[in-house]
């Protein structure tokens, strides 16, 4: 699998056609919803590693179903030193396969499930994280990229 041939809004005013990434590794992280307790510890991890992922010549990205609006608040909240992308149409989550039904309060739900994706300078699926669990995420993620 190869990084979808998407355009997304993004924070910071505009888009990102996930094409123009090719030549740089990329970190997509898809979690469910803007301001809640494990995506808010989930983004401030990324966020705190920004600058380890960046020497490791890797880009990284938040993407959920919010609103760029939601993201744009998210962002301003958390300091992010990086762009969050909307999906609300819910193009690249489908690409993806990271929406399921999910069980809050007792009901079945559709909602992103926490994954993350690596893809390597080639534009290359390096490896995912399917379901994950918030604590230590994010250095593992930065440990693969640095050995690719």
């Amino acid at each position: 699998m190869n990084l979808p041939d998407l355009t997304l809004p993004a924070t910071g005013g505009g888009t990102l056609a996930l094409p123009t990434l090719c030549g740089t590794k990329v970190v997509l992280y898809f979690y469910p919803k803007d301001n809640t307790p494990g995506c808010t510890n989930e983004t401030k991890d990324f966020g705190a590693l920004h600058g380890e992922f960046a020497a490791a010549g890797c880009k990284v990205f938040g993407i959920s179903r919010d609103s760029l609006k939601s993201h744009e608040g998210f962002k301003a909240k958390l300091e992010l030193p990086f762009e969050l992308l909307s999906d609300a149409d819910e193009a690249l989550c489908n690409a993806l396969g990271v929406i399921k039904m999910k069980n809050m309060y007792g009901k079945q739900v559709r909602g992103i499930e926490r994954s993350t994706f690596v893809f390597a300078a080639d534009g290359s699926l390096a490896r995912e994280w399917r379901g994950v669990k918030v604590p230590g995420h994010a250095e593992e993620v930065l440990e693969f990229v640095r050995s690719l």
